[in-house]
């Protein structure tokens, strides 16, 4: 069932554009500015593939990891009026949703904490052997690791934010709109589960540094049914 997984468009895609890169930024790229053969070449090649590696374990752990599911057994364990029951059910699973929960039309079903995820100038020597057509390549090859490099960092920005104020991408939409709104009324806003950037950071990556860079390190997550709430920690 997991496999199915990577006959989605998108999976396919992002995975044949780092295949792509890859074999053009080794076998062509490098391959014409040092030689695989040569100790720098040999040295960048084995420093690419590394990181490409990790990139890779990544991306699969990302696709096969399952995104979790809100417990059968889960129900709020106060006291609620009708009225806030049903506000905490799920209008298309109708099930009880715990803090921070949304529902995914994809998987069909309540996710816990659901989340939506340099410059170098070279000049040399143009070989006239090869002609226009690698020159063509090479602009258009540059073009894209440009735009690739400005998203991914535009990206990688993003989420360093959402991790030190401890919130998803659906939350910080939803804290606007609560934050304007408490604006009109004359109130502040704050996010309830923001408790300070470092807490942030630990509750999110775990409090072991040496593991912040492994996908796979998520012994310190809990039940994703509590958080630790600003309130908590007042």
């Amino acid at each position: 069932m997991k496999g199915k997984r990577f006959l989605s468009v998108p999976v396919l895609a992002v995975f044949l554009l780092m295949l792509f890169v890859y074999y053009s930024s080794i076998f062509v790229f490098l391959q014409d500015w040092l030689g695989l053969q040569s100790s720098p070449g040999t040295l960048n090649a084995f420093l690419f593939s590394l990181f490409a590696s990790l990139s890779l374990f990544s991306f699969f752990s990302c696709v096969l990891t399952d995104p979790g599911h809100v417990p059968s057994s889960y129900a709020p364990d106060v006291e609620f009026s009708k009225d806030n029951a049903e506000q905490k059910k799920c209008d298309k699973c109708f099930a009880y949703k715990p803090p921070r929960t949304h529902h995914c039309r994809v998987c069909r079903r309540c996710i816990l904490k659901m989340i939506i995820f340099m410059s170098c100038v070279f000049q040399k020597d143009w070989d006239p052997i090869k002609g226009s057509s690698l020159k063509i390549f090479y602009v258009l090859y540059g073009t894209m690791v440009v735009g690739l490099t400005i998203t991914l960092l535009t990206l990688f920005g993003w989420h360093v934010y959402l991790i030190l104020h401890n919130m998803t991408t659906i939350e910080y939409y939803e804290g606007n709109r609560a934050k304007w709104l408490a604006m009109r009324s004359g109130q502040s806003y704050r996010h309830p589960f923001n408790i300070g950037a470092y807490k942030n950071i630990t509750l999110v990556l775990g409090p072991n540094m040496l593991k912040w860079l492994c996908p796979t390190a998520v012994s310190h997550l809990k039940d994703g049914v509590s958080f630790p709430t600003l309130r908590d920690n007042s």
